[in-house]
């Protein structure tokens, strides 16, 4: 069995670099970090038309028709370009739902508008501190009524539209949960801003008042829906994270052959060798259980679940890791704002988070593979 990507695919990922490198520079991720812009508006619509936002949407709903190989392909140029866009709310959470529930009525009106950039989705599930759970979700639907609120939102300061998770039942079961999409444009929602780690990956606290919203999905199934959004998000994510480690190892490596300490490259330095060998080793782990992922998740496989926590697992770990090593190689000034070490430690350790703790997914591992194995 071939875990690799094909020529096609490579050639993609080699056009994303490319592009990325040209349009998304150290400069340019600084811009939306030192400034008030929420996020690179000029290559979020660059991504647009180089159909990158719609890799994976169908050809019917104005996408590109590849897939999620060709998605993860993306996902790690973006980790490794640290893009201060709306992807990963947008393509891996908010689209990947309407593509497992949407109604093709919801499908036509926001799957166009996601490929072409015209329209930036979110998931609204968090409602505070914890991990996803069906027994914390709070906030309540009641005749097509959302109230409650949500944080931290993924994007959601920025966003046009958000899947929302609510309570609708009181059995104490995950029939209870069910999803809706709201249009945050059209009212009903008060959006405010949240101070977070990594400033180029806004977050958000949303609060529903009464506010209208369309079902997404079957009633009762939400909590169904959800663990297969996560579950796909989990890849694109470690692809992410991935590209992420990667470009420290890069940065730390680099930077070791060019600093002279004692007259000496610091990178002949054995402390260093060691601390730069560990780093490929969680990267390249990352990397085997990513491919694993990839395969499962483009195929439906049924090893999806498990796949799709070991490489969230191993990816969050690559990436915390070398991007925390990367910044120990460059000593006294890895801690300094004037070099890039420290945004990609704030990318891994906010990634870190988005979708669950590393805990939570550790845990989610072992309750797939023992059910498995039960079977």
């Amino acid at each position: 069995m071939n875990f690799d990507f094909s020529d096609d695919q490579k050639q993609l990922r080699d056009q994303a670099r490319k592009f990325l490198a040209e349009k998304c520079s150290p400069k340019a991720v600084r811009i939306v970090l030192d400034g008030k812009a929420p996020y690179d508006k000029e290559l979020w619509k660059g991504l647009a038309e180089m159909g990158f936002l719609g890799v994976a949407i169908p050809e019917e709903f104005g996408g590109a028709g590849a897939g999620h190989l060709e998605l993860c392909v993306i996902a790690e140029e973006m980790g490794r370009a640290n893009a201060p866009v709306p992807f990963s709310s947008t393509v891996y959470l908010a689209a990947e739902a309407l593509l497992i529930a949407g109604s093709d009525a919801q499908k036509k009106k926001w799957l166009p508008a996601i490929a072409s950039g015209e329209a930036i989705g979110t998931l609204a599930l968090f409602e505070g501190k914890g991990n996803p759970s069906p027994k914390a979700i709070k906030l309540t639907a009641s005749n097509g009524v959302l109230n409650g609120v949500k944080k931290p939102v993924a994007d959601g300061a920025i966003a046009d539209f958000a899947v929302v998770a609510a309570r609708t039942g009181s059995s104490g079961r995950e029939s209870d949960i069910s999803l809706f999409l709201v249009d945050i444009k059209a009212g009903g929602v008060e959006v405010k801003s949240l101070t977070n780690l990594d400033p180029t990956r806004g977050q958000a606290e949303l609060t529903f008042r009464d506010c209208k919203a369309e079902p997404l999905g079957a009633a009762g199934d939400g909590w169904s829906i959800l663990t297969q959004v996560l579950d796909r998000a989990a890849v694109l994510c470690a692809f992410e994270q991935v590209g992420g480690s990667d470009r420290a190892l890069e940065m730390g490596r680099d930077y070791a052959l060019d600093r002279i300490a004692f007259g000496r490259q610091i990178g002949s330095f054995q402390a260093v060798k060691h601390m730069l060998a560990d780093m490929y080793v969680a990267a390249t782990l990352a990397r085997s259980n990513s491919y694993y992922g990839a395969w499962a998740l483009s195929t439906n496989a049924a090893e999806l679940p498990e796949a799709a926590a070991a490489a969230r697992i191993s990816a969050t770990q690559a990436f915390q890791h070398c991007a925390k090593n990367n910044i120990q190689v460059h000593g006294g000034m890895g801690f300094t704002w004037e070099f890039d070490c420290h945004m990609y430690y704030r990318r891994a350790n906010a990634m870190a988070l988005g979708l669950g703790s590393l805990t939570y997914w550790e845990d989610q591992l072992i309750d797939r593979m023992r059910k498995k194995n039960a079977a």
